[in-house]
């Protein structure tokens, strides 16, 4: 059998947007220099280069070219100016590593030129993008024709990309139709289209040219009746697409990769390999650092009050499931008049006699959680994550929540998407911990650096105080 070679295609719009943004920074500090009187030096060829190298690998990561300008430009622009900040925190590093290097001195680059590149990088690229979204806006949308689309499936895949086309198409002119055999009593879902009929109905608008797209969305095992329907549409010029079943398997990070010319479904996958487990340690290195400097006097404190509140030492490990599952060493303030690390490990529960009046305090506050940044700096732990449970509680869950280790292919995190959702502190009951659990894989699934921005800062506000933290 010959084997079949699928193409993947890229956006293309995401290429040359970051062509544009690679040339627009470098000619800007060019322009800068050149406006100043001077002429641009090896060494100030590199640091333009270096930058925008750097602002792009960044904004790959924090998800800034996979936002739809067209209809997001204030998100846009919140996740620029994030990017840009982050990128300069790291060229700024860097440039102070490199800056006793032989013939660094060679440069006319000062504070007062850096600062003007970046206002005007940030600037150039917003005003690039909101004319482009104007012009778009009030110019070529009013002549679009009506996109009429055709789903084949009141399925979940059929939902899905229902969604994904609303938001896709957004401020432009569509219309959807569903098409299913089914009866219609048979239909459990909610959707926001129509259904218009029969597949045969459909057919025939096709041929009759009354629908661009077709997406078909049937379970894999109706593979004779799509290929019927392929065989059907081949018979005209429409689009038609197939759309992945991949709610039959309840994956939970699914990936598409490559080996040679198969393209497979990873079904169990971190985005946390490669590059960005580069940027996600750069991260947690340099926010980690941050932070760490601004809780210094807070450290102290806390310290003392464990200190003096009950007869013991200040620090302990404990044993957690980091990364790949693997053991590691979790430091925390003590809270309690006991310390267990035992391979059974009761939770805290309100009004337990082992928790100190101090360690009261600080574990409903989050106060003990602070030496993490300790394990945050060595490399054990990351600064948003899933939180680490203790490894009792580990092989006890997961026998009874579905995907439960999955939340083990990125490392532990002091905050995280479930905690600044409510769900931290006492597990008391099982569906807690698969919300736990859902939220952590919803966040494994969409990570970005600006979701990890969010997530630090509405920490600040809801992530530390809860009721159920005993």
């Amino acid at each position: 059998m010959k084997q079949q070679n699928i193409k993947m295609i890229s956006d293309s719009y995401r290429t040359l947007t970051k062509a544009f943004d690679f040339i627009a920074i470098n000619l800007l500090l060019t322009s800068i220099l050149s406006f100043h009187g001077l002429e641009e030096t090896a060494v100030d060829l590199s640091a333009g280069l270096l930058f925008s190298t750097i602002f792009l690998l960044i904004s790959e990561y924090s998800g800034l070219y996979t936002i739809n300008t067209k209809v997001e430009l204030k998100k846009y622009l919140l996740r620029l100016t994030f990017s840009l900040l982050l990128t300069v925190s790291v060229f700024f590093i860097l440039k102070l590593r490199l800056a006793s290097l032989e013939g660094m001195q060679i440069s006319n680059l000062n504070s007062h030129i850096y600062l003007l590149w970046y206002v005007c990088v940030w600037g150039g690229l917003s005003l690039s993008r909101t004319l482009c979204t104007l012009s778009y806006t009030y110019i070529v949308i009013p002549r679009l024709k009506i996109n009429k689309i055709a789903i084949i499936g009141l399925t979940p895949a059929g939902l899905s990309i229902e969604q994904a086309l609303i938001s896709k198409y957004k401020n432009q002119k569509i219309s959807i139709e569903f098409y299913d055999d089914r009866s219609s009593s048979r239909f459990s879902y909610v959707n926001k289209s129509g259904y218009a009929g029969k597949v045969s109905e459909l057919i025939e608008k096709v041929k009759n040219d009354e629908i661009q797209s077709v997406y078909i969305a049937l379970p894999m095992v109706a593979k004779d009746r799509i290929k019927d329907i392929i065989h059907q549409l081949s018979n005209s010029t429409v689009n038609a697409y197939i759309v992945p079943d991949l709610y039959t398997y309840k994956l939970s990070v699914s990936q598409i990769k490559r080996i040679g010319n198969v393209h497979t479904f990873s079904i169990f996958s971190s985005p946390f390999e490669g590059l960005g487990a580069v940027i996600k340690r750069i991260e947690d290195i340099v926010i980690g650092s941050l932070i760490t400097l601004l809780i210094l006097p807070v450290l102290c404190i806390v310290a003392l009050g464990v200190k003096l509140s009950s007869p013991g030492p200040i620090l302990f490990k404990q044993d957690r499931y980091g990364l790949g599952g693997k053991k590691i060493k979790v430091w925390k303030f003590r809270s309690m008049k006991v310390m267990e690390n035992s391979e059974v490990v009761t939770q805290a529960t309100k009004n337990d006699p082992r928790v100190t009046r101090f360690g009261s305090f600080i574990r409903r506050t989050s106060l003990d959680e602070l030496p993490q940044f300790i394990n945050v700096l060595q490399g054990s732990m990351s600064i948003v994550g899933p939180r680490p449970h203790a490894v009792a509680h580990n092989e006890e869950y997961r026998v009874l929540v579905d995907n439960y280790m999955v939340r083990h292919k990125i490392k532990p995190g002091i905050t995280g998407l479930a905690q600044i959702n409510g769900y931290r502190g006492e597990t008391d009951t099982l569906d807690k911990m698969e919300k736990r659990v859902e939220y952590d894989i919803k966040y494994l699934q969409n990570w970005s650096l600006s979701m990890d921005l969010k997530i630090i800062f509405l920490t600040v506000f809801k992530g530390f105080v809860s009721d159920t933290a005993y």
